[in-house]
């Protein structure tokens, strides 16, 4: 049976290295598996009043139904992220909230994630994947242990046609691809 990655990149500009990035990782994955980009683009900025039954005048808007109904058909999620501020972009932000609600229906909870950062300098997106990590941590999302993907210096990894200049940086990437899909195994076996 084959098994659906959702691919969240946390960048808006179609040709962001966090996007190019992601393209390369999807043709990591194994013969039965499914790693498709999931666009969150076009989300609505989160606010609880369309999830808040007292207000009836304000219907769930349709992008975060699609969303959610994606995330839940997936048996993992691996997050491709830049990082703005130090902190995680805001339309990744966004799109981790509008999966937290409402409460009793939570797509994160459990699912399998990965995570892999980057930034033009020298941290690889260090502070992007930590905030990042606290805003799921609530989630029981298991997720592949060390070595953690932070890709420093990213303009300096891809070519003209969009691919890995070092093949370190692609067989590093492939380990943790590997990593990442042991573990939606081992949550699938268990459900």
């Amino acid at each position: 049976m084959t098994k659906n990655i959702s691919v969240l990149v946390g960048s808006l500009r179609r040709g962001s290295y966090a996007r190019k990035i992601a393209r390369n990782v999807l043709d990591y994955f194994p013969d039965g598996y499914n790693a498709q980009i999931v666009e969150i683009r076009d989300l609505p900025l989160y606010d609880f009043d369309y999830d808040d039954p007292e207000v009836p005048d304000k219907p769930t808007p349709e992008q975060y139904t699609n969303f959610r109904n994606t995330i839940k058909n997936s048996d993992g999620v691996l997050f491709v992220t830049a990082e703005n501020n130090r902190t995680i972009p805001a339309c990744l932000k966004n799109a981790v909230d509008i999966g937290s609600k409402p409460n009793n229906d939570v797509v994160w909870k459990g699912l399998p994630t990965g995570i892999i950062s980057h930034s033009v300098g020298r941290m690889g997106g260090y502070s992007s994947q930590k905030n990042l990590r606290l805003a799921l941590s609530y989630f029981d999302m298991p997720t592949p242990g060390q070595p953690e993907v932070f890709l420093p210096q990213s303009p300096t990894l891809i070519d003209d046609n969009d691919q890995f200049v070092q093949d370190s940086t692609v067989e590093f990437l492939q380990d943790y691809v590997k990593r990442f899909v042991e573990i939606v195994k081992e949550v699938a076996h268990k459900k």
